[in-house]
């Protein structure tokens, strides 16, 4: 397994140690593709990650975000029937995704529909941190500060 050394970046940036521990995470396989998902851009700040989870009801699945990590979660209830299966494709098993989440990025809203779980993201970056247009006026000339003697 290749690893990467962060420690020189650390040396001249603050605040950035989130960042090495995202790349490490993104690294390392989680052994795992059950369930499937995919990623989709459906606007300049909207997001949508669909995760195919036959089986699974709303009751059964729980979504959970906390510090710009995205976990979702399915455990099915166990039945109560004796069924004897010739064949068993669908699988029922737990399953747990964790999605690292950009600063900003807020969770609006999750739906169930035909099997897919569908969780709606969109970026709201606050109003102090847009970036802001400063008019140039002509006119006079700002009077100098006069100078301490």
């Amino acid at each position: 397994m290749t690893s990467f050394d962060f420690s020189p970046l650390f040396r001249s940036t603050i605040g950035f140690d989130r960042l090495g521990r995202m790349l490490d995470q993104a690294l390392v396989d989680e052994g795992s593709s059950y369930p499937p998902y995919n990623i989709e851009k459906t606007g300049d700040d909207a997001y949508r990650i669909t995760m195919a989870v036959a089986g699974f009801g709303e009751d059964e699945i729980s979504i959970v975000t906390q510090e710009n990590t995205l976990h979702v979660s399915g455990k099915a209830k166990a039945t109560d029937e004796q069924t004897e299966f010739l064949y068993r494709g669908i699988a029922g098993r737990a399953f747990e995704r964790r999605f690292q989440l950009a600063d900003y990025i807020k969770v609006v809203g999750a739906q169930l529909v035909n099997g897919l779980l569908h969780v709606e993201l969109v970026r709201e970056v606050p109003e102090a941190k847009r970036p802001r247009t400063i008019k140039v006026e002509t006119g006079v000339a700002p009077q100098k500060l006069a100078k301490a003697a």
